[in-house]
């Protein structure tokens, strides 16, 4: 008796913008049924398909690409990543729970800290939440137009759902994911602690995006100047300190590791640059405001961290 194969699951992109073009185009570049939601991108995509300018991959076109404008177009979807910015979670689940199989599972591949629990609340109970945490440089460089200049690694982690009392299940869940990032070549870890990978990842995010705004410029001109370097080092200390503070461990070397790791890297302006510079609403709550908020009731203080989201508040408010 020959085996059936399992289906192939249906992949939905909610927010294709960077993040959610990148990733999207190399799964359905895998064989994978991919999905796409679209909102001003829609006419674009449509006509010219998807482009990745890579530094990793080269030139990359997805053409045709199953694109939709309306969720209510959409086929129900067994995986959903998220792409779009922390800023409109709220608003988002709707659309989630329109285009969800049931049992769906979705990734939120967003920045900073809690942000799925922003979103779960208003989520049906049987939908599972995961955080995936993107370690990647990509930013929209015109309509269904990513530029990728560095790496590409999603780690992924369980946040709630119906597998919430069920570890095994919850692995098995979070592996899945991973399984599916590995056979598009995209490297992809199962994390035991979502909230511990969100720690982790705030050590770059913290001074890296809000320093780029702050001092309009990359990552090559801050870790030349010894000011910078010598903020940069302190900012990650602190985030190292409000994890600790929280009870997430946080290797003391690892810090040092993603403050050497940029040094090598191409000069690169984080997502938060951009989105200052086409005026969009920064991602502060996420990134500062949370972290901060969580260090605070743990009896931490973090000054230069909450003098940078300070600077940022005002920038923010006055930049629309």
């Amino acid at each position: 008796m020959t085996a059936v194969a399992a289906p192939s699951p249906r992949i939905g992109i909610i927010g294709t913008g960077a993040i959610g073009g990148y990733y999207g185009l190399m799964l359905a570049r895998a064989g994978f049924d991919v999905h796409f939601l679209l909102r001003s991108e829609y006419a674009a995509v449509s006509r010219h398909g998807l482009h990745v300018n890579s530094t990793v991959h080269g030139q990359l076109h997805l053409h045709p690409v199953q694109a939709y404008a309306s969720a209510a177009d959409m086929p129900p979807c067994d995986w959903l990543l998220v792409g779009t910015k922390s800023t409109g979670n709220v608003d988002l689940a709707p659309t989630i729970a329109q285009v969800a199989a049931p049992d769906a599972k979705v990734v939120l591949l967003q920045n900073g800290l809690d942000v799925e629990d922003s979103l779960r609340e208003h989520l049906p109970p049987s939908l599972h939440l995961l955080g995936g945490l993107c370690y990647i440089g990509v930013h929209r460089s015109a309509p269904g137009v990513v530029e990728h200049q560095a790496l590409g690694r999603v780690n992924l982690g369980y946040h709630s759902g119906a597998a919430a009392n069920d570890e095994v299940q919850q692995q098995a869940i979070v592996e899945a994911g991973a399984g599916l990032f590995h056979q598009a070549g995209i490297e992809s870890q199962a994390m035991a602690n979502v909230h511990l990978a969100r720690w982790h990842k705030l050590v770059w995010n913290v001074p890296f995006n809000g320093l780029s705004v702050l001092l309009g410029t990359g990552t090559t001109a801050m870790m030349a100047d010894e000011s910078s370097r010598e903020l940069i080092q302190a900012l990650m200390a602190e985030v190292v300190q409000g994890a600790h503070a929280c009870g997430h461990e946080i290797p003391a070397s690892y810090a040092g590791q993603m403050f050497a790791m940029t040094e090598t890297m191409d000069d690169y302006l984080p997502s938060m640059y951009h989105d200052h510079l086409h005026k969009r609403p920064l991602e502060l709550a996420a990134i500062y405001a949370r972290p901060l908020a969580a260090a605070k009731a743990a009896g931490c203080e973090l000054p230069r961290m909450q003098a940078l989201y300070q600077a940022l508040s005002f920038i923010d408010r006055h930049n629309r």
